[in-house]
Formats: structure tokens, sequence, C-alpha cells
């Protein structure tokens, strides 16, 4: 029988009512004649406890300890569905990443994948159960317990898809689907039917937190279709797939996405010289601190600014370490500002249309909305301006763009 891999997250299963309710759609699927394997994370909530658990006694605490206190929270869930699938007379077996055969590289707190042994699920599943794997979690070959990061479950869920070859992928969520923009600050948001692997990857990199960017990655690598659909209702939501079956012509931009957690950087009047950029971000990469946009602008002087984005929470950090560099490299300035936002437009149809970015900033400018950076790729325009901008920016874009549409 065709197999489908189903994914729940944390909102999805908080409750027992909540893991009734999940367990009544997965038997629907069950009966359609499929063969069932069912991810699950953490109930909501209950992985931000034992994080605070682990801090109280430590605030950096070991890796591995901090693992095999993380992956107690998806194996609560996988008990408790299964139970309730068993109770409503149907066959059930649960299994932690270990037990499932889900191998990985030995860095705690943010493993990755390398191989699954699929011969346990699929022994399970030709014996007619419904079989309930942990997410977010896996072992080394070493048989430390391991977890995947924040998100994690979702890449769990496609990598099994992978590796029993199934027809699709579903990810359950709190939404219907993946929309243009948030509903919540655009009103005129509008379900997406079909997305390419491409462009979900970039709204995912760019702060959509419908899937995580590591899942959609593997799932386009491996040409595994990904369908998000809402727990609490019907519909046949959104398909991620790596072909755009056509639409390249008709849809120029397909949705935008925004990030506040971002800070801007800026060191002014520093030598323009080869090197230079390597003595700014050399500190900031020795305190693990990422950099995501980058812009130089070199004066007639030979003096050059340089202005990069940070993590919000990286902000104060990414300050002093700038401001030591100043002082080395003699800059005129430092500049810091923590109350920025990142709007990025994303389309596989700019590839054919000229002319997107010059509309955007036409129609940023028109409403007044000042840009301090600009990033742009094959696929995306990203923007740097003041949070204050957020909301007017999204919907002067969404209209001008016809994404109600």
């Amino acid at each position: 029988m065709p197999v489908i891999v189903q994914k729940y997250g944390g909102t999805s299963i908080g409750s027992i009512e909540k893991i009734s309710q999940v367990a009544e759609k997965i038997i629907t699927e069950k009966e359609k004649g499929n063969d069932l394997v069912v991810v699950v994370s953490a109930m909501s909530g209950e992985t931000n406890k034992l994080v605070e658990l682990a801090k109280s006694i430590d605030k950096d605490p070991s890796g591995r300890e901090f693992d095999v206190l993380l992956s107690t929270g998806e194996q609560i869930t996988i008990s408790l569905l299964a139970m309730t699938l068993i109770k409503k007379g149907y066959k059930a077996i649960s299994f932690t990443g270990s037990q499932a055969g889900i191998f990985t590289n030995s860095v705690f707190n943010k493993a990755r994948i390398e191989t699954i042994n699929n011969s346990k699920i699929k022994k399970y599943l030709d014996l007619g159960y419904i079989v309930v794997i942990a997410g977010f979690q896996g072992v080394t070959e070493n048989g430390e317990v391991t977890t995947l990061g924040r998100g994690g479950s979702d890449t769990s869920a496609v990598a099994i898809s992978v590796a029993m070859d199934a027809k699709e992928c579903q990810i359950f969520t709190d939404v219907d689907g993946v929309f243009t923009t948030d509903p919540r600050i655009s009103a005129g948001a509008k379900k997406i039917d079909q997305i390419t692997s491409e462009e979900m990857l970039e709204l995912s990199s760019q702060g959509s937190k419908v899937l995580q960017p590591r899942a959609v990655e593997f799932a386009g690598k491996y040409d595994i279709g990904i369908r998000v659909l809402s727990t609490f209702g019907d519909g046949s939501g959104t398909f991620i797939k790596k072909e755009n079956d056509g639409r390249m012509e008709k849809a120029i931009i397909s949705g935008i996405a925004f990030n506040k957690d971002e800070a801007q950087l800026t060191i002014r009047g520093v030598p323009d010289q080869p090197g230079i950029a390597s003595l700014i971000l050399g500190p900031i990469a020795e305190l693990n601190i990422d950099v995501d946009m980058i812009v130089q602008n070199v004066g007639e002087d030979g003096l050059a600014n340089f202005t990069f984005t940070v993590p919000r929470s990286d902000f104060n950090n990414g300050l002093k370490s700038l401001e030591e560099s100043s002082k080395k490299l003699k800059a005129k300035k430092v500049i810091g500002n923590n109350k920025i936002v990142k709007i990025s437009m994303v389309g596989v149809g700019m590839r054919t249309h000229p002319g997107v970015a010059s509309k955007m900033f036409s129609v940023l400018a028109d409403n007044n909305i000042n840009i301090s950076m600009i990033s742009t790729s094959e696929i995306k325009i990203s923007i740097v301006t003041d949070e204050k901008n957020l909301e007017t920016a999204i919907n002067v874009l969404h209209d001008a763009f016809k994404l109600e549409r």
C-alpha cells in the first residue's frame, strides 16, 4: 500500500482532547488504504519547560545531557498518541528516534540526519500497524541520543518520507497552509495552493515560520512533495514540490516574508583596503554571531562604511565587538540599531520578469518608507527598514503585486 507520512506539531497535540482529534485524522487516512507513519513533536510548551529546567541548573549545560533531557518531550506524545489509536481499535506502536533507526552525526543540540534504517518501520507497517515516531531526535552510531534543533520534527518527517519512498509528506499545523504573507499583518493574505521548494526555502529562510528551512531543503534535494495542512480543519492546504508545473510565467511574486529578529550594526570611516572585512567580521564570528546582510560603501577619501545585520539577541555583544574593532582600526564612528525589520519578496517569476526591484522600491518610496539595506538573489529581494514601517510596507507591496489574486 502507498505510504503516507504525517507530522503533527506541538499545537496540534497540546492536550489529550487534541491528541484524540489527531487520532481521528490518522484513522481517516488509514481507512483510505494507506500505510501510515506519523511523526510528532513535543506538546506545545513542553520543550520550553525542559529548557528552563536545564538552564536553572546551568546556563550552558552539557550538550549530551541537554539532548537526553530534550528528547523526553517527544516520548510523551508518541506514547499518548499510540495509546489513543489502540483505544480506538487500531494497531499502533511508538518508536523513539533511535528505535526507528534514525542515525545522525554527533553534533549535540543541532545534529544532522545521516541515514535511516527503515527495516523496523517496514516490518510493522507490513503487520498492519500505524507507526508513531518521535520527531526532532536521533542517535549516533555510538548510541548517543541527539536532537536536531528547533523545528527539527519537520526535518524528521521529510527524511522518513525519503527513506520510506512515501507518496507524500503531510505537515499538519494550526494554519490552513502557506500564505502570500502573514494574515495577521495583511488582511489580503491568500493561501497559496502550490509553491516550489525553491521558493518555500527562501520564504522559510527569510522569516516565514511555517516550515523549518532544513526540511524544505531536504525535500527539494530528494524531490519529496510536502503538503501543509490544518489540523483543525479540512482543505487541500499548500503543496510544495520541486517543479513549478509551468507557473513561472504566471506568478512573478509568490509571497512576502519578514523577520523582526534583526539588528543592524555599522562602522564608519574604516580604511578601504584588503582584509578590513575580515578584521571586522572575524571577532564577530568568534562570538558565534551569525551575520546576514552585508553592505560596504566606499567614499572618495579612501575610507569605507561597513554595515551588516545580526540576530537581535546578539546586538549588544556585536556592538561591543564593533567598538573594540573601531579602536584598532581608528574608525570614525560605530552605530547600532535594533529596531529594524527585514522584508523579503520571493518568486521564481523574477527570473523572467525584469523591473521587480524597481517597482518594489518605487512603491516603498511613494509611501515614505526608507530603505537602509538591500540584498538580492535570482528569486528574492530583501530590504531592511525601521520596524515601524513593517505593516505598511507589507500591505502596500502585497497590493502593488496583486498577491490577493
